[in-house]
């Protein structure tokens, strides 16, 4: 009697441990897959801060996976062997929420990895670089999250509105570098504060949402916004949170300078003077928020200046009907790419100069293949762009030189990092191999 009582209470126990188990091998199976797809695109390195986990210390409970705001969307941690890995290092952007989320303190936040240096610039804890009167905040300090660089944006400003001199002598108090989502957050404060100030920007309001892919969701959290108050959007596509800022900006009565680019800082006994492909200005304080992308890579071929060459995709739809040319071999080009092959009447030719899309994940590469299997969409690979005219451009390949129907060209051949501005400017720059 007593051995069939046993068997009451042991038989759903181990029809429990079963699934606990077949559970944990098919999360295994699928962190494995997401882990090797990652290598074979090449995807290894983080582009931000990212965990580094200890495994003599990780307890294997997941709950690490579980606080990733990414999740599920984008599998950035998962289980294999009974410890947490980083099985999707580029889709990690710096939430920072599984360090918080671990019990056991095996998570470090850091920048870059042994093999791959990440430049960040001193930044104290008030956002005041090495060079007194220079702050940074957001995503150039390595703090590339919305949120983040939204309240960045706001304490750097309270760290300005404490320096002496303000409000005296010519010039502006602050000029604000930049206007995404930490320099757009700086310049209300400053407007707040009743401190006398400018923001430029080379583009346009937004920053690097603003050149987000049409239609694209972005994780927000609850924030405060100087002028405005509470935030609570949790999660918004790009356009949303666009119109929102642009709604806060005429309300408020927030002016702007777009398109115009700051080409050197320069130190004086007063402060700094500021100068742009506009204007001079004499301030006392800096505020950088112009984040880690800084100038479009350029061809430098001729024609490259006419006004159908773009460095980004806004909206496909504009291409409708249109002969496209795309030039990189990464994400951004390949989804540029494959977004504007998907409209009616359009051909888009896509060329990159190395022999293969190594550096790219899987499922762009494979909506490369759909469009070029369709005939929407032509590959060059080896090949170089030689000349942009007004109808076609000419592009070498393999020794041949081939002239095509061309309406429109986008450039996606990456960005020129603002490191040796920082340095020109002053501000120490660190090369960081997986430290905090």
């Amino acid at each position: 009697m007593k051995g069939v009582s046993l068997l009451v209470y042991m038989v759903p126990l181990a029809l429990i441990w079963a699934v606990y188990i077949g559970g944990r091998a098919k999360k295994k199976k699928s962190a494995i897959a997401v882990r090797d797809e990652a290598v074979a695109a090449g995807l290894i390195e983080p582009a931000s801060l990212h965990p580094l986990i200890d495994h003599t210390k990780c307890l294997g409970c997941g709950s690490c996976i579980s606080a990733c705001p990414e999740q599920p969307g984008h599998q950035v941690l998962g289980l294999i062997d009974g410890k947490s890995h980083l099985i999707g290092p580029a889709d990690c952007i710096g939430h920072g929420a599984c360090k918080s989320a671990c019990p056991s303190e095996a998570i470090t936040l850091v920048f870059g990895t042994e093999k791959r240096g990440v430049d960040i610039p001193f930044v104290s804890p008030t956002f005041e670089t090495n060079v007194p009167g220079i702050f940074i905040a957001g995503e150039l300090g390595g703090m590339g999250l919305i949120r983040n660089a939204i309240e960045q944006g706001r304490q750097a400003m309270e760290s300005v509105r404490k320096m002496e001199g303000l409000g005296k002598g010519d010039g502006v108090d602050v000029v604000i570098i930049g206007a995404g989502p930490a320099g757009f957050s700086a310049s209300l404060a400053a407007m707040e504060h009743k401190l006398k100030s400018v923001t430029v920007d080379q583009e346009t309001l937004g920053g690097t949402v603003f050149q987000f892919p049409r239609g694209k969701l972005v994780m927000t959290a609850p924030v405060d916004l100087p002028m405005v108050g509470k935030v609570k959007f949790k999660e918004t596509t790009k356009e949303e949170l666009l119109s929102f800022w642009q709604k806060v900006e005429r309300e408020v009565g927030l002016k702007i300078n777009y398109s115009e680019r700051v080409d050197e800082i320069t130190k004086t006994e007063a402060g700094f003077v500021v100068k742009t492909s506009r204007a001079s200005y004499q301030t006392k304080a800096v505020v950088l928020t112009i984040g880690r992308r800084g100038t479009p890579r350029k061809l430098g071929v001729p024609g490259e200046d006419l006004s159908k060459v773009t460095y980004r995709l806004i909206d496909p739809e504009q291409y409708r009907g249109a002969h496209l040319l795309v030039v990189g071999g990464g994400d951004s080009a390949m989804e540029a790419a494959a977004s504007v092959a998907e409209q009616a009447d359009t051909t888009v030719t896509l060329s990159y100069r190395g022999d293969a899309f190594s550096r790219a994940k899987e499922k762009n590469r494979q909506r490369i293949r759909k469009a070029e299997e369709s005939g929407r969409l032509k590959v060059m690979l080896n090949s170089n762009v030689k000349e942009i005219r007004e109808k076609t451009v000419l592009i070498e390949q393999k020794g041949e030189m081939l002239e095509i129907r061309n309406e429109a060209v986008i450039v996606s051949a990456g960005g020129i990092l603002p490191t040796e501005f920082l340095k020109k400017v002053g501000i120490n720059v660190e090369t960081k191999y997986g430290t905090a």
